[in-house]
């Protein structure tokens, strides 16, 4: 598999200068510039990401997408992911299908769940549903994006029965699952010849090796050829590891004690958030060799072939995000290129 290094945001929520909130249309801007940074400095792909809360500025991600289509030539533009769930995924098809066309083929779409679930009462859905509402949306999504005749049958909408959907693509549109850590999830991606994107938010990466073998052996045994595997994680580039710790853990810690208190998590305290900063953590902070020997150190442990570090997190400020970036492509990316060969 060829070896794909690239960034993830979900248009975090910064502060400006005078400590309050940036307006979401400032941060969507800061999002399509740092995607044409991205794009200028080489990088393989750009995902950004769905949610419908007032953290996150990224509520339409195939809108942004089609406006960095124009503003960008080579890099890969995807989502990161669509909650499937609560999207029709007829629709979804169509509107990646737009921005593959505006992008001259390079959009892809990755699917999944959310990590949050304020999308299904904001478009009527019953969280009851939960399991059903994705297992059939993929699997109509899987009918679709073959770009043949449509005819699908499930309990969520009524049948399917259309010769093709448009607009067709030129040469395919990729998709991906987003999975955290449950197996019915791989084997699921395994069953409609999806690649898969391991969400690594908590813990080392080693933890995941065992999901990763699994989508593997669900693949030989459903007679399918192997797949590439991409891992998506938490991540901040500095000069050395002692800056990087100072300029991210006052956006880290704060992130996570709020998620905390949503999910009924024990506060975290400094010396956790360093926990999950250091070595065995599931944050890639550090300078360029630390991040990038982490870096080839996951991808060998999973046999995996993308690394999509989400260079976001709360309200770390753009000119830090555009940073990290910068590190990121000529720093970090041409250590893990060289000590993978």
């Amino acid at each position: 598999m060829a070896l794909e290094l690239g960034l993830d945001t979900f248009g975090d929520i910064a502060n400006g200068p005078d400590g309050q909130p940036l307006h979401p249309a400032v941060v969507l801007r800061e999002v399509l510039a740092e995607g044409e940074l991205a794009d200028r400095l080489g990088l393989d792909f750009f995902g950004v990401g769905e949610h419908h809360r007032p953290d996150y500025a990224v509520s339409a991600p195939d809108t942004l997408l089609a406006a960095l289509a124009t503003r960008t030539e080579r890099i890969r533009l995807g989502s990161s992911v669509t909650v499937l769930s609560s999207d029709d995924p007829i629709r979804v098809f169509q509107r990646f299908a737009t921005v593959d066309a505006v992008s001259n083929g390079r959009a892809e779409i990755t699917v999944g769940r959310g990590s949050f679930v304020e999308s299904f009462p904001l478009f009527g859905l019953d969280l009851s549903d939960y399991e059903t509402l994705f297992e059939e949306k993929l699997d109509l999504l899987a009918a679709v994006v073959t770009e043949r005749p449509v005819r699908w049958e499930g309990s969520i909408r009524p049948p399917v029965q259309v010769d093709r959907v448009m607009p067709a693509t030129e040469s395919g549109l990729p998709v991906w699952v987003g999975v955290g850590g449950t197996p019915q999830s791989v084997v699921r991606a395994a069953h409609y010849g999806f690649p898969v994107v391991i969400a690594i938010i908590g813990g080392a990466s080693r933890q995941f090796a065992p999901l990763a073998d699994l989508y593997r052996r669900a693949l030989s045994e459903m007679g399918r050829p192997e797949l590439p595997i991409g891992v998506h994680s938490p991540g901040y580039v500095a000069a050395t590891d002692e800056q990087a710790v100072e300029e991210f853990l006052p956006h880290f810690l704060p992130y996570m004690n709020k998620l905390g208190r949503e999910r009924r998590w024990a506060p975290m305290t400094k010396e956790q958030a360093l926990g999950q900063l250091g070595p065995d953590g599931a944050v890639y902070c550090g300078s360029p060799d630390t991040v990038a020997a982490k870096i080839v150190d996951t991808l060998q442990v999973l046999g995996a072939s993308r690394f999509q570090l989400k260079y976001s997190m709360g309200t770390l400020p753009h000119e830090q995000r555009a940073e990290c970036i910068r590190l990121y492509a000529e720093e970090v990316v041409p250590r893990v290129r060289e000590q993978l060969g």
